[in-house]
């Protein structure tokens, strides 16, 4: 009786020993072979003194497609080149609009002709998630929390999972010519008093401009008068906020202002045209992003940038956005992926990308760089970004740049009554969100 009892415990003890051992196995949310495989013990290593690791490593014969847009072709092709020489793995570049990224890769990635790490806007993270087109941000999930600024890290993440590679935030700057107007104004009633001395519409000069016709410039004049997208920091679908009080009066104000600074149709204010008249000097302020910066430095104006005049006393408050590298769930070479996307999203990238293409850095160190933080034109970035609003990040937040372009085209092309025409783009957006 006493050998079977030391039997059995011996058994017992074989079995909880082995139970112990494959409970700390490595977890993946990616899908098996996404990320180095758990290291096994067995004797044949142990005979061989094979060393065991963690490290995320290329799969044999790994290459990459990285989708940028035309801007960001000289910092993609720079830092492929240390990729590659570190890593041996070539990458190639191929042009597409970071908000054209997610409803490409709808298509593109079940086709398996995606990019393998793509770059877009945070605010398309939750379709692209709800999608499956996009692997969690797991194996340097620890280094990019910590390295990153809160807020780009939360706005890289979905459903409190982190997805992204932040890389750069990002909201809307008053770059103005020191040319023509010296010092920039401060108020929006400041503005329309040189729209009535500078305006020279016959020959095409301009005081002040932005995109109408885009929901993302319009967006201000409805939230600085308390309007919003969605309610629940932007993650109430139900709770509709573009046509509350505060956002009806921010489209009244919206549609006088117009006609004093403006008067022009949607379809007269595209991107080009704009940049245009300001590099040509007959725009005194332009309304732009940091990804404008390097192109504007190159256009030999007296350049100089400023937070966006207040509107009825109250800071503008601009949307703002995160973009991340992403990794296409998709890929061939996940492993290879995940490493590009980090090492474009490092301190040294990040300062790179700032100083080829302008962007305001996500990692804290990058933008504590003397480098970054000495620049008057972070400088404007970041003191907007006080007063901004993240993109809602849901699913739903797609349906509403059409149904609101329209809505405001309506009220400053056509001279609709506000209420009436923001109604109408809340019950189009609430209909295609059902």
């Amino acid at each position: 009786m006493k050998k079977w009892v030391v039997t059995l415990l011996s058994v017992m003890m074989v079995f909880t020993i082995t139970a112990c051992s494959s409970g700390g196995g490595n977890h993946s949310s990616s899908g098996a072979g996404t990320t180095t495989e758990a290291t096994e013990s067995t004797d044949t290593a142990a005979d061989s003194g094979a060393v065991e690791s963690d490290q995320l490593v290329p799969e044999e014969g790994a290459s990459l497609v990285v989708w940028e847009s035309k801007e960001s072709r000289a910092f993609i092709e720079a830092i492929a080149k240390d990729f590659t020489a570190k890593y041996n793995v070539p990458v190639k570049f191929e042009e597409v609009a970071a908000p054209d990224q997610v409803n490409k890769l709808v298509n593109d990635g079940p086709a398996g002709i995606a990019a393998d790490v793509v770059v877009f806007p945070h605010d398309n993270l939750g379709k692209a998630v709800t999608a499956g087109l996009v692997f969690p941000n797991d194996y340097h999930e620890a280094q990019t929390r910590e390295a990153n600024s809160e807020l780009a890290v939360n706005a890289a993440s979905y459903d409190g999972i982190l997805y992204g590679y932040p890389r750069s935030v990002e909201t809307l700057i008053m770059f103005y010519n020191k040319d023509l107007l010296p010092e920039p104004p401060k108020t929006m009633e400041e503005v329309v008093e040189l729209s009535k001395k500078m305006n020279d519409i016959p020959n095409k000069k301009y005081t002040y401009m932005w995109e109408i016709g885009n929901f993302y410039y319009d967006y201000m004049y409805l939230a600085t008068t308390g309007g919003y997208v969605f309610g629940n920091n932007g993650s109430d679908k139900a709770d509709i906020g573009l046509n509350n009080e505060g956002a009806v009066k921010g489209a009244q104000f919206l549609q006088q202002f117009a006609k004093q600074v403006l008067p022009l149709t949607t379809s007269d204010v595209t991107g080009d045209v704009k940049k245009g008249l300001f590099t040509n000097g007959q725009l005194a302020m332009n309304i732009d992003g940091p990804w404008a910066i390097q192109e504007l430095k190159k256009a030999g104006i007296n350049l100089g940038a400023a937070v966006i005049p207040s509107i009825n006393g109250e800071p503008s408050k601009t949307f703002s956005g995160v973009k991340a590298w992403y990794v296409n769930s998709y890929t061939k070479y996940p492993n290879a992926a995940k490493l590009f996307a980090e090492f474009a999203s490092t301190k040294e990238s990040q300062i790179k990308a700032f100083e080829l293409n302008g962007v305001v850095p996500s990692n804290k160190e990058a933008a504590a760089d003397p480098t970054v933080a000495n620049d008057p034109f972070t400088v404007a970035v970041l003191e907007q970004f006080k007063n901004s609003y993240p993109m809602p990040a849901i699913p739903e937040m797609g349906s509403v740049w059409s149904p609101m372009a329209a809505g405001l085209a309506d009220v400053l092309n056509k001279g609709k009554d506000p209420k009436a025409a923001l109604d109408n783009a809340v019950q189009q957006i609430k209909d295609a969100n059902k």
